[in-house]
């Protein structure tokens, strides 16, 4: 499933929108040709941006800092009655003179069409169909996008929808060549999973992929942890039981947004992995039962998790969506689900919704059975797409290679989000020159 009309491209655009104009950096100096005419801030060359706003973000040495592009001037040091009291447009730029105090700024044209027109609600202009997403211009962000972290700048699936395979890279060349990374890791951006295959079969390779997207997120599993049956299990994960999908560390605030598994030995039999399209199965529920989904939406709820020496509790909804209402963020695990505190009313309301969400993240459509082969690392958004696994039997000891074995680590989403953008703007910089 995705969430809007087809576009030519190949991927989907919400009904009723249209991308924006490609925008371009800001550029410097006074432009050199031009009409000269006094206007307000309803002049065509400034896109609807209001005086205040163009004041606010004035690129020029004295208001941004030229080296690390951070505001130099406070919004208590602004005049409180910006006006627009000149503008100068070329092709190129745009020069605006401030009243009351005649500061001057320029602003590149590409750059005032990125932000401007904000009444107009931009649809996201899809992604290729390699899963990479449009190049930041400025290495910050996707020009189309305001939060790429919600439903609009996801594709939306089923496994039907991905061809019966998860995005895939291979580790040597990642390393080798950055526009396969970036593939890749868009990948985890735009799908919320990617398998890298060939990352080498020793302890710790695991940590290596993740610190090539960013920083390792230490927990009280530690920088790194071992999923496989042991003898005294803290954690189902570490039985051979089967686990149902759900999301990661729901019981932690921040919950770590990215996570990692990398597969050391398969099992003798069983031990497939799932996973599953959480903002799909919240959109269904949306579309299917507005009831249910409202009441996920808008129901704290607490996860717990506690052993000899960790005890942990967050709360926040199942489902979590940004001030515009766009899933944003999945919270799902039956496991670490603590008692909700409800009326007797709103309670069945509550576990008749929960119910609901269930049934669509287990439907058997929905999800991508992977088995993983020894050397496969999966980087999963763990804000997005639930794992799982079906139960498995190790037969032998420690030593043979029929005892399933992965090793985990967690990450974060902005630190994958970041070298995304610099991967992107160094391939900017290349094809420019």
């Amino acid at each position: 499933m995705t969430n809007g009309a087809s576009d030519p491209m190949g991927g989907e655009r919400p009904a009723g929108t249209r991308p924006p104009a490609k925008a371009k950096p800001p550029t410097s100096g006074r432009p050199t040709a031009g009409t000269r005419e006094p206007d307000g801030a309803d002049h065509p060359a400034l896109r609807g941006l209001a005086a205040v706003w163009l004041r606010a973000n004035c690129p020029c040495a004295t208001c941004q800092d030229p080296g690390s592009g951070q505001r130099l001037v406070s919004i208590t040091e602004l005049p409180a009655d910006v006006t627009v009291t000149e503008v100068v447009a070329s092709d190129a730029a745009v020069e605006v003179v401030f009243g009351p105090d005649g500061h001057r700024a320029v602003f590149g044209t590409g750059w005032l069409a990125r932000y401007g027109d904000p009444a107009v609600e931009h649809g996201p202009e899809p992604p290729a169909q390699d899963g990479t997403e449009p190049p930041a211009q400025d290495g910050i962000g996707p020009p189309w996008q305001d939060d790429n972290r919600t439903e609009e700048a996801k594709h939306l699936w089923a496994a039907a929808d991905l061809g019966g395979e998860l995005r895939q890279g291979w580790w040597p060349r990642y390393l080798a060549d950055p526009a396969h990374r970036r593939t890749s890791l868009s990948a985890v951006l735009t799908y919320g999973v990617v398998v890298l295959h060939d990352v080498p079969c020793v302890p710790g390779a695991v940590l290596a992929v993740a610190k090539s997207l960013g920083y390792v997120r230490e927990t009280n599993y530690g920088r790194l942890f071992e999923v496989r049956a042991e003898p005294t299990p803290a954690n189902l994960a570490f039985t051979r039981l089967p686990i149902a999908p759900h999301t990661d560390n729901p019981y932690r605030d921040p919950v770590p947004t990215v996570q990692l598994l990398h597969c050391l030995h398969a099992a003798a039999d069983g031990g497939e992995s799932t996973f599953t399209d959480g903002f799909r199965a919240a959109a269904l529920l949306r579309s299917q039962d507005p009831a249910a989904f409202a009441c996920l939406t808008t129901t704290p709820v607490t996860f717990a998790y506690s052993d000899a020496a960790t005890v942990l509790r967050a709360t926040g909804p199942m489902i979590g969506l940004d001030p515009r209402g766009r899933i944003r963020q999945i919270r799902f695990n039956g496991r670490s689900l603590a008692p909700v505190r409800l009326p007797a009313a709103r309670a069945r309301s509550f576990y008749a919704a929960y119910r609901a969400f269930a049934e669509r993240i287990a439907d058997p459509e929905a999800a991508m059975t992977a088995r993983l082969s020894p050397g496969d690392c999966v980087i999963v958004d763990n804000t997005r797409v639930l794992h799982g696994r079906t139960g498995f039997a190790d037969g032998g000891d420690t030593r043979t290679t029929g005892r399933r074995h992965l090793q985990g680590c967690y990450a974060d989403l902005d630190g994958l989000e970041s070298a995304v953008a610099v991967l992107a703007r160094s391939e900017a910089g290349r094809a420019g020159s």
